[in-house]
């Protein structure tokens, strides 16, 4: 996802096979896969914008230092991910290198299907792994200890707000909200300008859409999706308080078709001046501060809200990683670490303006002038925000597997889904809280049981 993070429906990262017959656009960067030598990898990647400018560079640039041709094979989000998921799994060996998130990397590591990145790192001091933010890092790490992702750009989460709007109603909003706060504000905002909601929260369905959000207000009141032993806990009382809360503020004091309304839509109710306050990826803060955004100059950033946590951002990462079945792994390093390094960052900056360096990875660039000079207004609380993220810690409990906004399993991509659907139907009045949660339930005991038969056969 440059926002990757608001797609409705995600892949089934470890599911079978799926048939694509999708043909990859080779543009800038050369032939499609498969045609090149010993001195050309093939790269499948998604088709966000910070990814079409590196297949844009990369000629000119990687290609023109290392002699190394780059095949790009270029897809639409859902696409890619089904194709990488063929591919992968079936360790093929067509391509070397693929865009994968920090959901699928700790899966993909357990099946064996992407090789450990740790070797490569210790040899290669030039890329500077230790300039990665942590939390990064952490979550690109599987279970055994190894690193098998390099991120190319990430993000975070944390609260949006109009300064003006709050300001006309001498409204000071804390640099750390708790929730209560925000809906307090909300309740008083709302309505203070023709058409203008309090606040903005996704209602549309899908574990990347509604549950993105609000599985981190789950968090942080002391909820989770399954308990350390794997028992879920979908109906546990603090799940249900803090679905409850995001449903009745939502209703109470959100936007205009919520039971609909995902990323863009919220994005484009700030811009257009129908919402006071929105909750969701540090990534929007780019269109929000564009030279020709309405709200330029207009809007305060701060931290996640909270309520038993320190923090509660999300943290989502597009990284690279190199199929275990490549014969070509050194040169798809030195292409990841290209891509990675800072030196690209600064490549990107000087060449098409830093509002489109791929950040949110690398702690230099939140130090770097020219970058602040850009993003002033977001660059310190994205960095924040993604520095306090802990994907492996994110509520009160241990937890069985990792992740913030998601539980790192194959199957949640279904589960998160499904329960978004009856969530969704709350928002839109259509049944309770409790009665969406029930069922929630019982679909993750399901997922739950197939846990614990495997710890104990």
């Amino acid at each position: 996802m440059s926002r990757a993070h608001v797609r409705a429906v995600l892949v089934r990262a470890a599911a079978a096979l799926l048939a694509v017959s999708l043909a990859g656009c080779a543009g800038w960067g050369g032939d499609s896969a498969g045609s090149g030598g010993a001195d050309s990898i093939d790269v499948l990647m998604v088709n966000n914008p910070q990814m079409i400018d590196l297949q844009r560079l990369t000629e000119a640039n990687f290609t023109r230092q290392t002699g190394i041709r780059v095949n790009f094979t270029v897809l639409p989000e859902n696409d890619v991910r089904d194709k990488i998921s063929q591919e992968f799994s079936s360790q093929a060996g067509q391509y070397d290198v693929a865009s994968l998130s920090n959901f699928e990397i700790p899966i993909y590591a357990k099946s064996k299907w992407i090789a450990p990145l740790d070797e490569y790192v210790a040899a290669d001091t030039a890329f500077n792994q230790a300039d990665i933010l942590p939390p990064m890092t952490k979550s690109l790490t599987a279970d055994d200890g190894k690193l098998y992702g390099e991120p190319f750009y990430g993000e975070s989460s944390f609260l949006m707000y109009r300064k003006d709007v709050l300001d006309a109603q001498g409204i000071q909003m804390p640099a750390k909200p708790t929730w209560q706060q925000v809906a307090d504000i909300a309740a008083r905002v709302d309505g203070k300008q023709p058409g203008m909601a309090g606040i903005c929260l996704r209602g549309q369905p899908g574990w990347g859409q509604v549950f993105a959000p609000l599985t981190t207000v789950v968090n942080t009141f002391g909820g989770t999706w399954f308990d350390k032993d794997w028992n879920a806990r979908v109906d546990a009382p603090e799940f249900k308080q803090a679905t409850q809360f995001y449903v009745d503020l939502v209703r109470a004091h959100g936007e205009v078709g919520a039971p609909q309304a995902g990323f863009t839509e919220c994005l484009n109710n700030l811009v257009q001046g129908n919402a006071a306050m929105w909750y969701d990826a540090t990534s929007a803060a780019g269109t929000l501060e564009a030279a020709d955004s309405p709200v330029k100059g207009k809007i305060g950033y701060v931290a996640a809200p909270v309520v038993k946590t320190q923090s509660s951002g999300w943290l989502y990462a597009w990284s690279w990683s190199i199929q275990q079945a490549s014969e070509k792994k050194d040169n798809a390093w030195k292409f990841i670490s290209w891509a990675s390094s800072r030196q690209y960052e600064e490549l990107v900056g000087g060449q098409l303006g830093w509002s489109r360096v791929p950040a949110g990875k690398r702690a230099s660039t939140y130090a770097n002038p020219d970058y602040l000079e850009e993003a002033s207004a977001f660059a310190g609380p994205t960095e924040q925000a993604i520095s306090s993220a802990d994907p492996r810690n994110p509520g009160v409990q241990p937890r069985p597997a990792l992740g913030i906004q998601f539980v790192d399993i194959p199957e949640f991509t279904d589960l998160g889904t499904q329960v978004s659907q009856y969530v969704s139907s709350a928002i839109a009045g259509q049944m309770t809280v409790d009665e969406a949660l029930k069922r929630g339930q019982r679909l993750a005991d399901d997922v739950a049981e197939r846990y614990r038969s495997r710890e104990n056969g």
